[in-house]
């Protein structure tokens, strides 16, 4: 089984850029596709962007598409989301998930592991 860590949330206004890490650990990565979605209050878990290890393709949601980048760390088992022109709409807890899949699925109730997620707030 493999356990997740996110770290990098935090308050930020409007405009500015914050970066999420998301470190796995429990066993190899090979073959798996790890992804960031996101949860506001009262609305579903949405997927922000992913990353398949196995192929190195990515995916972003449009919603975020040249803002956010998804990418691997030097680290071996972690990927990081860069966030930049942040809005207001962009606030919410940023879960880091994984399943074992070259494909980078979208639905949250397809991924089998979860961190325990990151509150992002962006102030107007």
């Amino acid at each position: 089984q493999v356990q997740l860590v996110e770290s990098g949330g935090g308050l930020v206004q409007a405009g500015g850029s914050l970066r999420l890490s998301c470190v796995a650990s429990g066993r190899s990565l090979n073959n798996f596709a790890m992804a960031w979605f996101r949860q506001a209050p009262g609305q579903d878990r949405e997927f922000v962007a992913g990353f398949s290890f196995d192929s190195g393709s990515t995916a972003v949601a449009d919603s975020v598409k040249g803002r956010f980048a998804i990418s691997r760390d030097n680290a071996k088992n972690t990927v990081g989301l860069q966030m930049n022109s942040l809005k207001p709409e962009d606030t919410a807890v940023y879960y880091c998930a994984a399943r074992q899949a070259s494909i980078i699925y979208t639905t949250s109730r397809l991924w089998s592991a979860w961190g325990q997620g990151t509150q992002v707030t962006v102030s107007s």
